[in-house]
Protein backbone atom coordinates (compact mmCIF):
# COMPACT_ATOMS: atom_id res chain seq x y z
CA UNK A 1 0.00 0.00 0.00
CA UNK A 2 3.07 2.33 1.11
CA UNK A 3 4.65 1.56 -2.55
CA UNK A 4 1.50 2.29 -4.58
CA UNK A 5 0.88 5.51 -2.81
CA UNK A 6 4.56 6.87 -3.39
CA UNK A 7 4.18 5.60 -7.08
CA UNK A 8 1.00 8.10 -7.27
CA UNK A 9 2.84 10.62 -6.03
CA UNK A 10 5.96 10.10 -8.08
CA UNK A 11 3.37 10.24 -11.22
CA UNK A 12 1.87 13.81 -10.01
CA UNK A 13 4.87 15.30 -9.42
CA UNK A 14 5.22 13.72 -13.32
CA UNK A 15 1.85 15.19 -14.32
CA UNK A 16 2.03 18.47 -13.04
CA UNK A 17 5.61 20.09 -15.10
CA UNK A 18 3.40 18.15 -18.07
CA UNK A 19 0.38 20.67 -17.92
CA UNK A 20 2.13 24.03 -16.98
CA UNK A 21 4.25 23.29 -20.00
CA UNK A 22 2.00 22.47 -22.60
CA UNK A 23 -0.56 25.22 -21.14
CA UNK A 24 2.85 27.54 -21.99
CA UNK A 25 3.46 26.01 -25.50
CA UNK A 26 -0.02 26.44 -26.01
CA UNK A 27 0.32 30.49 -25.30
CA UNK A 28 2.89 30.70 -27.28
CA UNK A 29 1.39 29.23 -30.45
CA UNK A 30 -1.16 31.60 -29.83
CA UNK A 31 0.86 34.62 -29.66
CA UNK A 32 2.62 33.64 -32.86
CA UNK A 33 -0.33 32.87 -34.78
CA UNK A 34 -1.99 36.14 -34.25
CA UNK A 35 1.68 38.10 -34.73
CA UNK A 36 1.70 36.65 -38.15
CA UNK A 37 -1.87 37.80 -39.08
CA UNK A 38 -1.18 41.23 -37.53
CA UNK A 39 2.25 41.25 -39.88
CA UNK A 40 -0.03 39.45 -42.75
CA UNK A 41 -2.50 42.23 -42.66
CA UNK A 42 0.09 44.76 -42.66
CA UNK A 43 1.85 43.29 -45.79
CA UNK A 44 -0.99 43.35 -47.68
CA UNK A 45 -2.04 46.76 -46.94
CA UNK A 46 1.44 47.93 -47.73
CA UNK A 47 0.59 46.97 -50.87
CA UNK A 48 -2.49 48.29 -51.46
CA UNK A 49 -2.35 51.52 -50.13
CA UNK A 50 -1.74 54.11 -52.40
CA UNK A 51 1.12 56.41 -50.80
CA UNK A 52 1.63 60.11 -51.31
CA UNK A 53 2.78 61.78 -54.60
CA UNK A 54 6.21 63.55 -54.31
CA UNK A 55 5.95 66.81 -55.64
CA UNK A 56 9.03 68.30 -56.95
CA UNK A 57 8.67 71.79 -56.07
CA UNK A 58 9.83 74.82 -58.09
CA UNK A 59 9.46 78.36 -58.56
CA UNK A 60 6.02 77.60 -60.27
CA UNK A 61 4.45 75.93 -57.00
CA UNK A 62 2.44 77.68 -53.94
CA UNK A 63 3.56 74.53 -51.62
CA UNK A 64 6.61 75.11 -51.01
CA UNK A 65 5.84 78.49 -49.32
CA UNK A 66 2.50 77.69 -47.48
CA UNK A 67 2.28 75.19 -44.76
CA UNK A 68 1.07 71.91 -45.05
CA UNK A 69 -2.55 71.42 -44.67
CA UNK A 70 -3.92 69.05 -42.09
CA UNK A 71 -5.58 66.11 -43.54
CA UNK A 72 -9.22 66.89 -43.41
CA UNK A 73 -11.83 64.80 -41.14
CA UNK A 74 -15.03 63.51 -43.12
CA UNK A 75 -17.79 65.68 -41.69
CA UNK A 76 -20.82 63.23 -40.18
CA UNK A 77 -23.48 61.98 -42.65
CA UNK A 78 -26.11 65.19 -43.49
CA UNK A 79 -29.47 64.92 -42.85
CA UNK A 80 -31.97 63.08 -45.24
CA UNK A 81 -33.95 66.29 -46.07
CA UNK A 82 -30.68 68.32 -47.08
CA UNK A 83 -28.10 67.89 -49.39
CA UNK A 84 -24.63 68.77 -49.88
CA UNK A 85 -22.50 70.57 -52.26
CA UNK A 86 -19.13 70.27 -53.82
CA UNK A 87 -18.20 73.49 -55.62
CA UNK A 88 -15.10 73.65 -57.61
CA UNK A 89 -14.08 77.45 -58.58
CA UNK A 90 -11.21 77.88 -61.36
CA UNK A 91 -9.68 81.04 -62.27
CA UNK A 92 -6.46 81.93 -64.63
CA UNK A 93 -4.11 84.75 -64.91
CA UNK A 94 -5.92 88.00 -62.99
CA UNK A 95 -8.74 86.41 -61.91
CA UNK A 96 -7.96 86.60 -57.82
CA UNK A 97 -10.09 89.36 -56.99
CA UNK A 98 -12.98 87.94 -59.14
CA UNK A 99 -12.66 84.30 -57.50
CA UNK A 100 -12.35 85.62 -54.07
CA UNK A 101 -15.51 87.47 -54.80
CA UNK A 102 -17.37 84.42 -56.38
CA UNK A 103 -16.10 81.72 -53.58
CA UNK A 104 -17.19 84.50 -51.00
CA UNK A 105 -20.79 84.93 -52.99
CA UNK A 106 -21.26 81.41 -52.77
CA UNK A 107 -20.11 80.16 -49.69
CA UNK A 108 -21.65 78.29 -46.80
CA UNK A 109 -20.70 76.22 -44.00
CA UNK A 110 -22.84 72.92 -44.88
CA UNK A 111 -20.72 72.70 -48.27
CA UNK A 112 -17.53 71.89 -50.02
CA UNK A 113 -15.12 74.55 -51.76
CA UNK A 114 -11.96 73.25 -53.87
CA UNK A 115 -10.29 76.69 -55.73
CA UNK A 116 -7.21 76.76 -58.57
CA UNK A 117 -5.73 79.38 -59.57
CA UNK A 118 -4.20 78.07 -62.86
CA UNK A 119 -0.03 77.89 -63.41
CA UNK A 120 -0.62 80.46 -65.81
CA UNK A 121 -1.41 83.49 -62.64
CA UNK A 122 1.27 84.72 -61.12
CA UNK A 123 2.95 82.93 -58.00
CA UNK A 124 2.14 85.91 -56.31
CA UNK A 125 -1.79 85.93 -57.05
CA UNK A 126 -1.70 82.17 -55.46
CA UNK A 127 0.25 83.27 -52.78
CA UNK A 128 -2.35 85.59 -51.83
CA UNK A 129 -5.00 83.45 -52.19
CA UNK A 130 -3.59 81.23 -50.08
CA UNK A 131 -3.38 83.56 -47.44
CA UNK A 132 -6.43 85.15 -47.52
CA UNK A 133 -7.64 81.07 -47.00
CA UNK A 134 -5.66 80.30 -44.39
CA UNK A 135 -6.29 84.07 -42.53
CA UNK A 136 -10.53 83.33 -42.57
CA UNK A 137 -11.64 83.29 -39.64
CA UNK A 138 -14.94 81.09 -40.98
CA UNK A 139 -12.49 78.86 -43.23
CA UNK A 140 -10.65 77.84 -40.55
CA UNK A 141 -13.54 76.91 -38.00
CA UNK A 142 -15.40 74.98 -40.79
CA UNK A 143 -12.40 73.83 -42.99
CA UNK A 144 -14.11 73.21 -45.69
CA UNK A 145 -12.02 75.08 -48.33
CA UNK A 146 -9.33 74.06 -50.19
CA UNK A 147 -6.60 75.26 -52.22
CA UNK A 148 -4.90 73.08 -55.15
CA UNK A 149 -1.35 74.40 -53.89
CA UNK A 150 0.41 72.33 -57.22
CA UNK A 151 -1.23 74.55 -59.65
CA UNK A 152 -2.21 72.96 -63.11
CA UNK A 153 -1.26 74.56 -66.06
CA UNK A 154 -4.27 74.33 -67.95
CA UNK A 155 -4.64 75.62 -71.81
CA UNK A 156 -8.10 77.26 -73.40
CA UNK A 157 -10.05 74.88 -74.84
CA UNK A 158 -7.31 71.97 -74.39
CA UNK A 159 -7.61 68.90 -72.91
CA UNK A 160 -6.02 70.28 -69.51
CA UNK A 161 -9.62 71.64 -69.34
CA UNK A 162 -11.17 68.63 -68.62
CA UNK A 163 -8.34 67.43 -66.58
CA UNK A 164 -8.21 70.44 -63.96
CA UNK A 165 -12.07 69.41 -63.92
CA UNK A 166 -11.92 65.97 -62.68
CA UNK A 167 -8.60 66.24 -60.46
CA UNK A 168 -11.08 68.91 -58.22
CA UNK A 169 -13.42 66.04 -58.29
CA UNK A 170 -10.85 63.61 -56.90
CA UNK A 171 -9.76 65.62 -54.54
CA UNK A 172 -13.46 66.45 -53.13
CA UNK A 173 -14.66 62.88 -53.29
CA UNK A 174 -11.38 61.73 -51.32
CA UNK A 175 -11.42 64.33 -48.65
CA UNK A 176 -14.98 64.70 -47.99
CA UNK A 177 -17.53 61.75 -47.87
CA UNK A 178 -20.68 62.94 -47.28
CA UNK A 179 -22.15 65.50 -50.82
CA UNK A 180 -24.44 64.73 -53.61
CA UNK A 181 -23.73 67.04 -56.36
CA UNK A 182 -20.62 68.40 -57.63
CA UNK A 183 -20.45 71.69 -59.35
CA UNK A 184 -17.57 73.36 -61.73
CA UNK A 185 -17.95 76.98 -61.85
CA UNK A 186 -15.30 79.70 -63.49
CA UNK A 187 -14.01 83.40 -61.31
CA UNK A 188 -15.98 84.74 -64.18
CA UNK A 189 -19.15 83.05 -62.84
CA UNK A 190 -21.52 84.46 -60.52
CA UNK A 191 -24.92 83.31 -58.47
CA UNK A 192 -28.00 84.64 -58.58
CA UNK A 193 -29.64 82.72 -55.86
CA UNK A 194 -28.37 82.33 -51.97
CA UNK A 195 -26.77 79.31 -50.76
CA UNK A 196 -30.04 78.48 -48.78
CA UNK A 197 -32.29 78.68 -52.05
CA UNK A 198 -30.49 76.50 -53.47
CA UNK A 199 -30.19 73.91 -51.12
CA UNK A 200 -34.21 74.30 -49.86
CA UNK A 201 -34.99 73.66 -53.65
CA UNK A 202 -32.23 70.88 -54.49
CA UNK A 203 -33.32 68.89 -50.99
CA UNK A 204 -36.66 67.71 -53.15
CA UNK A 205 -34.81 66.46 -55.55
CA UNK A 206 -33.54 63.03 -57.13
CA UNK A 207 -29.80 63.11 -56.17
CA UNK A 208 -29.01 60.35 -59.02
CA UNK A 209 -29.94 64.26 -61.28
CA UNK A 210 -26.94 65.01 -63.78
CA UNK A 211 -27.53 68.77 -65.20
CA UNK A 212 -25.14 68.77 -68.55
CA UNK A 213 -26.40 70.34 -71.40
CA UNK A 214 -26.32 68.28 -74.46
CA UNK A 215 -27.34 67.43 -78.07
CA UNK A 216 -26.05 65.27 -80.90
CA UNK A 217 -26.02 67.42 -83.56
CA UNK A 218 -22.32 68.62 -83.96
CA UNK A 219 -23.04 70.63 -87.43
CA UNK A 220 -19.96 72.71 -87.68
CA UNK A 221 -18.61 71.31 -84.72
CA UNK A 222 -18.05 67.82 -86.64
CA UNK A 223 -15.73 69.35 -89.15
CA UNK A 224 -13.94 71.92 -87.06
CA UNK A 225 -13.55 69.98 -83.77
CA UNK A 226 -14.36 66.41 -84.16
CA UNK A 227 -12.37 65.52 -87.11
CA UNK A 228 -8.92 67.63 -86.69
CA UNK A 229 -6.24 66.75 -84.29
CA UNK A 230 -4.94 69.26 -81.80
CA UNK A 231 -2.49 68.74 -79.50
CA UNK A 232 -2.25 70.91 -75.93
CA UNK A 233 1.22 71.62 -74.95
CA UNK A 234 -0.40 72.10 -71.01
CA UNK A 235 0.22 68.52 -70.99
CA UNK A 236 4.23 68.16 -70.92
CA UNK A 237 5.30 71.81 -70.59
CA UNK A 238 5.37 74.38 -67.82
CA UNK A 239 5.27 77.67 -69.92
CA UNK A 240 1.59 78.94 -71.50
CA UNK A 241 1.26 78.32 -75.58
CA UNK A 242 -1.43 77.41 -77.73
CA UNK A 243 -3.02 74.11 -79.05
CA UNK A 244 -1.42 73.41 -82.04
CA UNK A 245 -3.16 71.31 -85.12
CA UNK A 246 -1.14 67.80 -86.73
CA UNK A 247 -2.20 65.83 -89.34
CA UNK A 248 -3.91 63.30 -90.63
CA UNK A 249 -7.21 64.50 -89.53
CA UNK A 250 -9.23 61.28 -88.36
CA UNK A 251 -12.68 59.96 -88.94
CA UNK A 252 -15.35 60.00 -86.56
CA UNK A 253 -15.66 57.38 -84.11
CA UNK A 254 -18.00 54.15 -84.34
CA UNK A 255 -17.67 52.76 -80.81
CA UNK A 256 -19.60 55.56 -79.52
CA UNK A 257 -21.55 58.58 -80.24
CA UNK A 258 -20.76 62.24 -79.70
CA UNK A 259 -22.50 64.46 -77.59
CA UNK A 260 -21.61 68.53 -77.21
CA UNK A 261 -22.71 71.56 -75.05
CA UNK A 262 -21.61 73.42 -72.14
CA UNK A 263 -18.80 73.18 -70.11
CA UNK A 264 -20.43 74.05 -67.11
CA UNK A 265 -22.42 70.95 -65.74
CA UNK A 266 -23.84 70.31 -61.98
CA UNK A 267 -22.69 66.12 -61.87
CA UNK A 268 -24.38 63.92 -59.13
CA UNK A 269 -22.11 62.19 -56.76
CA UNK A 270 -22.69 58.45 -58.35
CA UNK A 271 -22.24 59.94 -61.99
CA UNK A 272 -19.24 61.64 -60.22
CA UNK A 273 -16.85 58.40 -58.92
CA UNK A 274 -17.76 56.83 -62.44
CA UNK A 275 -16.01 59.01 -64.11
CA UNK A 276 -13.34 58.54 -61.66
CA UNK A 277 -12.63 54.99 -61.18
CA UNK A 278 -14.42 54.06 -64.49
CA UNK A 279 -15.34 50.51 -63.70
CA UNK A 280 -16.42 50.13 -67.30
CA UNK A 281 -13.36 51.41 -68.76
CA UNK A 282 -15.92 54.11 -71.04
CA UNK A 283 -14.39 57.54 -69.31
CA UNK A 284 -10.79 56.72 -69.38
CA UNK A 285 -11.24 55.88 -73.57
CA UNK A 286 -13.35 58.97 -73.97
CA UNK A 287 -10.40 60.87 -71.93
CA UNK A 288 -7.87 59.59 -74.07
CA UNK A 289 -9.94 60.44 -77.45
CA UNK A 290 -10.68 63.54 -76.52
CA UNK A 291 -7.06 64.64 -75.70
CA UNK A 292 -7.08 65.67 -78.97
CA UNK A 293 -9.99 67.72 -79.02
CA UNK A 294 -10.36 71.26 -79.41
CA UNK A 295 -12.83 72.27 -76.47
CA UNK A 296 -13.14 68.79 -75.17
CA UNK A 297 -14.81 70.22 -71.96
CA UNK A 298 -17.93 70.97 -74.42
CA UNK A 299 -18.03 67.27 -75.30
CA UNK A 300 -16.28 65.03 -72.83
CA UNK A 301 -18.92 65.06 -69.91
CA UNK A 302 -21.95 64.97 -72.38
CA UNK A 303 -20.36 61.97 -74.51
CA UNK A 304 -19.59 59.78 -71.29
CA UNK A 305 -22.68 60.51 -69.73
CA UNK A 306 -24.99 59.68 -72.96
CA UNK A 307 -22.90 56.41 -74.02
CA UNK A 308 -23.27 54.93 -70.21
CA UNK A 309 -26.79 53.93 -69.89
CA UNK A 310 -27.09 53.30 -66.45
CA UNK A 311 -27.01 56.74 -66.30
CA UNK A 312 -28.79 58.41 -69.56
CA UNK A 313 -32.21 58.42 -67.99
CA UNK A 314 -30.60 60.85 -65.21
CA UNK A 315 -29.17 63.59 -67.58
CA UNK A 316 -31.23 66.69 -66.97
CA UNK A 317 -30.69 68.87 -70.54
CA UNK A 318 -29.60 72.15 -69.08
CA UNK A 319 -26.20 73.87 -67.31
CA UNK A 320 -28.61 75.89 -64.79
CA UNK A 321 -26.69 78.72 -66.51
CA UNK A 322 -27.76 81.97 -67.75
CA UNK A 323 -25.62 82.60 -70.25
CA UNK A 324 -26.14 84.88 -73.32
CA UNK A 325 -24.03 85.28 -77.24
CA UNK A 326 -23.76 88.13 -79.48
CA UNK A 327 -25.36 88.01 -82.85
CA UNK A 328 -23.37 86.82 -85.14
CA UNK A 329 -21.80 84.88 -82.24
CA UNK A 330 -18.43 85.46 -81.24
CA UNK A 331 -15.80 82.75 -79.63
CA UNK A 332 -16.83 83.92 -76.02
CA UNK A 333 -20.01 84.52 -75.07
CA UNK A 334 -21.34 88.03 -74.22
CA UNK A 335 -19.97 89.71 -71.31
CA UNK A 336 -22.78 90.49 -69.01
CA UNK A 337 -23.64 94.13 -68.03
CA UNK A 338 -26.34 95.67 -65.67
CA UNK A 339 -28.76 96.11 -69.04
CA UNK A 340 -28.54 92.09 -68.88
CA UNK A 341 -30.46 92.49 -65.04
CA UNK A 342 -34.07 91.61 -65.94
CA UNK A 343 -33.06 89.10 -68.36
CA UNK A 344 -30.75 87.14 -66.11
CA UNK A 345 -33.45 87.27 -63.57
CA UNK A 346 -36.27 86.35 -66.04
CA UNK A 347 -34.17 82.97 -66.82
CA UNK A 348 -34.96 81.69 -63.27
CA UNK A 349 -31.16 80.39 -63.47
CA UNK A 350 -28.98 79.71 -59.92
CA UNK A 351 -25.97 80.96 -62.31
CA UNK A 352 -24.97 83.25 -64.89
CA UNK A 353 -21.67 84.28 -66.79
CA UNK A 354 -19.51 85.97 -67.93
CA UNK A 355 -18.85 89.01 -65.96
CA UNK A 356 -16.06 91.55 -65.25
CA UNK A 357 -14.28 92.32 -62.39
CA UNK A 358 -16.00 94.63 -60.23
CA UNK A 359 -19.07 95.22 -63.01
CA UNK A 360 -21.76 97.55 -61.35
CA UNK A 361 -23.79 94.41 -62.48
CA UNK A 362 -22.57 92.31 -59.97
CA UNK A 363 -23.57 94.88 -56.84
CA UNK A 364 -26.67 94.84 -58.23
CA UNK A 365 -27.09 91.22 -57.84
CA UNK A 366 -25.62 91.40 -54.37
CA UNK A 367 -27.99 93.91 -53.11
CA UNK A 368 -31.33 92.79 -55.20
CA UNK A 369 -30.99 89.29 -55.12
CA UNK A 370 -28.47 87.70 -52.69
CA UNK A 371 -28.70 90.56 -50.28
CA UNK A 372 -25.20 90.68 -49.67
CA UNK A 373 -23.17 93.79 -48.49
CA UNK A 374 -19.24 95.02 -47.85
CA UNK A 375 -17.69 91.94 -49.27
CA UNK A 376 -19.28 89.73 -46.61
CA UNK A 377 -20.71 86.05 -47.25
CA UNK A 378 -23.97 85.85 -48.34
CA UNK A 379 -26.43 85.88 -45.69
CA UNK A 380 -28.51 82.83 -44.82
CA UNK A 381 -29.56 80.64 -41.91
CA UNK A 382 -26.63 79.89 -40.51
CA UNK A 383 -25.03 83.45 -40.03
CA UNK A 384 -24.64 84.47 -36.12
CA UNK A 385 -22.42 87.26 -34.84
CA UNK A 386 -22.14 91.04 -35.09
CA UNK A 387 -21.38 91.40 -37.60
CA UNK A 388 -23.91 89.09 -39.19
CA UNK A 389 -22.17 85.81 -40.73
CA UNK A 390 -19.25 86.52 -38.41
CA UNK A 391 -20.30 83.46 -36.66
CA UNK A 392 -21.39 80.12 -38.01
CA UNK A 393 -24.65 79.39 -36.42
CA UNK A 394 -27.09 76.63 -37.41
CA UNK A 395 -25.52 75.51 -40.84
CA UNK A 396 -29.05 73.22 -41.51
CA UNK A 397 -31.33 76.55 -41.19
CA UNK A 398 -32.31 77.43 -44.30
CA UNK A 399 -33.99 80.85 -44.80
CA UNK A 400 -35.43 80.47 -48.14
CA UNK A 401 -36.10 83.64 -50.46
CA UNK A 402 -37.39 84.79 -53.97
CA UNK A 403 -34.38 82.73 -55.78
CA UNK A 404 -36.04 79.86 -54.64
CA UNK A 405 -39.48 80.86 -56.00
CA UNK A 406 -37.55 81.09 -59.10
CA UNK A 407 -35.42 78.18 -59.11
CA UNK A 408 -38.54 75.82 -58.32
CA UNK A 409 -40.39 77.34 -61.67
CA UNK A 410 -37.07 76.49 -63.71
CA UNK A 411 -36.75 73.10 -62.30
CA UNK A 412 -40.56 72.27 -62.93
CA UNK A 413 -40.14 73.14 -66.63
CA UNK A 414 -36.86 71.12 -66.52
CA UNK A 415 -37.48 67.89 -64.40
CA UNK A 416 -41.19 67.73 -63.90
CA UNK A 417 -42.43 68.06 -67.56
CA UNK A 418 -43.54 65.82 -69.90
CA UNK A 419 -40.40 66.60 -71.86
CA UNK A 420 -37.76 65.30 -69.56
CA UNK A 421 -37.13 62.34 -70.68
CA UNK A 422 -37.53 63.30 -74.68
CA UNK A 423 -34.60 65.42 -73.96
CA UNK A 424 -32.40 62.83 -72.27
CA UNK A 425 -29.56 62.29 -75.06
CA UNK A 426 -31.47 62.88 -77.89
CA UNK A 427 -30.10 60.93 -80.83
Amino acid sequence: MIEMESSLNVERKRVIPLVITSLICLVLCAISFNLGVILSLTSINSMYWISPVVNHTSQFYVESKIPKLQPQIPAPPAPASLPRFAYFISGTRGDLEKLWRTLQSLYHPWNYYVVHLELGSTLEERLELASRIDKDPIFNKVQNVLMITKANMVTYRGPTMVSNTLHACAILLKTYKHWDWFINLSASDYPLVTQDDLLHVFSGLDRELNFIEHTSRLGWKEAVRAMPLYVDPGLYEDTKSQLFRVFPERQLPTAFKLFTGSAWTILSRPFSEYLIWGWDNLPRTLLMYYSNFVSSSEGYFQTVICNSPEFVSTVVNSDLHYISWDYPANQHPHILNINDTAKMIASDAPFARKFKHNDIVLDKIDAELLGRENGSFTPGGWCSGNPPCSEVGNPTKLIPGPGAERLTRLLARLVYSAEFTEKQCMK
